[in-house]
């Protein structure tokens, strides 16, 4: 987990769609990725005489009971904004920090990541250079104590452990650890710093290939300029053709994904328009900048890609720039403008809708109310649209709202619920398995991967992420020590199931491993080896169409 999200979740998210739905949601709704337009926040305040303001002041003055006017003034907002779509949304202060920090890409930290295993830290990554570098901590360490209070019990709620961390930039905290070969615990001061976060999740050339990986987990302030210098360094090792996995991508700035997108077309081109009732219509082109304006271009989608994403998506499969390949994606196309609060708190209003070059809006209906609209995700997996290329064109929430449109060579693409793919990828459901989904609700695999295999001699050896991918196997003897490691956490083991799902439970298994050693790269060659997207997506690029 790193300072502030748990990366194995994440992950998990990536490998395993069918046993996440609520997560992938919850990412989108509970994330509020804001599009506002050039990331300018504006602030206004409420005025004595506002009408809402009077009912408070009334309340709290002649009410019978004690009430807390600022709760009751959040939900009265909050109402106002639920009435209006499911994206304008009110954020405490606490929520507008992290929304916006999470997409300026950087915050005031220490420079880890971490797991929390069995009453410690387990330090599963430390930032080259940053503070905690720097101060001498080591992956592999175990942080024990905060400022001298012990990690135990409530102390290691994820949210308390973010705040004994973080802090203001220049300011200190000390960290007791206890490390392996080491006897006594050791005490580190660590002065906090600025902690800039890449947009993408990773980027390299797959083995044997000309084919490069870019995966881009949200579009934030540096998306362009981080996506340019991951594309550069794979121009100069050779690359030919690019693989986009902008799976799971719940969105980010309007910027950024026109930004993104005019890395891939001719100066000219019409990447997006947006209006509204306020705001007149606005096109977005692209310029003379474009980095990887030929060479085979594939964007991999799921029902997680939402908003700037499909941003991204849409222009450049109307455009015929691009092979979609994937599920349809989540039918986000409102964009919204955020509105900040004197307390920090901030209203996401949206302000316009946002239409592809073909004049498509990809926007979901919400007609039946925002609770069906949340849980059309679900809705999609019951009605059989993930493994059915029919049950998605079919399903109601997309055909009774969806039209046609023609791309600039006459293929036909859809408005009005998503983006459908241009070549579909089923979910397969087949090895998941009722022993399966206990293992993912539990958390096993980390505890084992942390607990155990890290200690290997085996795995030490290698030197690249790539000698690990084609030297390293999770063995027999591995994976029934896992089981056992099952049965002494007390999750009923089915042998049938364990036997149906081992390739699942294997590669996450190896991928984590990878990653503590050779951190994204490693995780990301080893889920893509058998990912059935990836297969695809390099038959494209070698079929002469």
């Amino acid at each position: 987990m790193s300072e502030s999200k748990n990366h194995y979740l994440k992950y998990a998210i990536i490998a395993i769609i069918a046993s996440l739905f609520g997560v992938i949601v919850g990412a989108i709704y509970q994330q509020n990725l804001s599009d506002a337009n050039g990331g300018s926040f504006p602030s206004f305040s409420l005025h004595s005489n506002d009408k809402l303001d009077k009912i408070l002041r009334v309340v709290k003055n002649n009410y019978v009971d004690s009430v807390n006017t600022d709760s009751l003034e959040e939900l009265a907002i909050s109402d106002i904004l639920n009435s209006l779509d499911p994206h304008s949304v009110y954020l405490p202060p606490s929520d507008a920090k992290h929304q916006n920090e999470s997409l300026e890409g950087n915050f005031d930290g220490i420079g880890i990541e971490y797991y929390i295993l069995n009453d410690t830290l387990f330090v599963t990554h430390v930032r080259e250079a940053g503070p905690s570098f720097k101060a001498g901590l080591l992956k592999g360490d175990k942080i024990i104590a905060v400022n001298g209070q012990g990690l135990k019990g409530d102390g290691l709620l994820s949210n308390n452990i973010v705040n004994k961390l973080r802090g203001k930039r220049g300011s200190s905290v000390k960290v007791s650890i206890i490390r392996k070969g080491v006897a006594q615990p050791k005490q580190f001061e660590i002065v906090r710093d600025r902690i800039v976060v890449s947009s993408i999740d990773v980027s390299y050339l797959m083995q044997g290939s000309l084919v490069g990986f870019i995966k881009i987990g949200k579009f934030g302030a540096n998306t362009d300029e981080d996506f340019s210098d991951a594309l550069n360094q794979l121009q100069k090792n050779g690359m030919k053709s690019l693989i986009l996995d902008l799976r799971g991508n719940g969105g980010g700035y309007l910027s950024a994904a026109t930004a993104l997108a005019d890395q891939f077309l001719p100066d000219g081109k019409l990447i997006v328009y947006t209006k509204g009732l306020h705001e007149p219509r606005t096109d977005y082109k692209a310029t003379k900048e474009g980095s990887f304006e030929n060479g085979k271009l594939i964007i991999l989608i799921d029902e997680g890609t939402a908003s700037a994403s499909e941003i991204v998506t849409g222009a450049l499969q109307d455009l015929d720039r691009a092979t979609i390949i994937g599920r349809r994606s989540f039918g986000k196309g409102l964009v919204q403008e955020q509105f900040g609060f004197g307390d920090g708190s901030a209203m996401n209003l949206t302000i316009a809708r946002y239409y592809t070059p073909s004049g498509r809006s990809i926007q979901k209906s919400y007609n039946d109310g925002f609770d069906t609209y949340r849980d059309e995700i679900n809705h999609r997996f019951e009605h059989g649209d993930y493994v059915s290329l029919d049950s998605a064109l079919t399903d109601s929430t997309f055909s009774e709202n969806h039209k046609i449109y023609k791309t600039t060579k006459g293929r036909t693409v859809y408005g009005g619920g998503g983006i459908m793919p241009d070549i579909f990828i089923p979910l397969d459901t087949s090895k998941i398995t009722p022993f399966f989904k206990s293992v993912q609700r539990s958390s096993v695999i980390p505890q084992f991967v942390y607990g155990f295999l890290i200690n290997k001699p085996e795995v030490q050896k290698f030197k690249n992420a790539n000698d690990f991918l084609n030297g390293f196997k999770i063995s027999d003897a591995d994976f029934q020590r896992f089981l056992a490691y099952c049965k002494q956490k007390k999750i009923p083991i089915n042998l049938s199931d364990a036997k149906i799902s081992k390739s699942l439970i294997v590669v996450q298994l190896e991928a984590l491993l990878a990653r503590y050693y050779f951190d994204e790269e490693g995780f990301y060659r080893i889920f893509n080896k058998d990912d059935d997207f990836i297969k695809k997506a390099l038959d494209k690029i070698k079929s002469p169409a």
